[in-house]
């Protein structure tokens, strides 16, 4: 059995002020709060994702 690709994804910039799509990107990635993290899997839709916020969030760590 393979271990899945993941990435680890952090919130460094505020959802203040944005418009409504991408505050509902950073829930849908599990982020709301600022310098919080989460590790997703690497798939085309969530890096689709955080490439629509890239201005938001910040790859930290690619693992797999």
């Amino acid at each position: 059995m393979t271990a899945k690709k993941t990435i680890v994804v952090k919130q460094v910039a505020s959802a203040a002020r944005r418009p409504a799509i991408q505050t509902a990107t950073l829930k849908g990635l599990g982020l709301n709060k600022m310098h919080r993290t989460r590790e997703l899997e690497d798939t085309p839709s969530v890096r689709g994702m955080v490439n629509s916020i890239s201005h938001l969030v910040k790859i930290v760590e690619e693992r797999g």
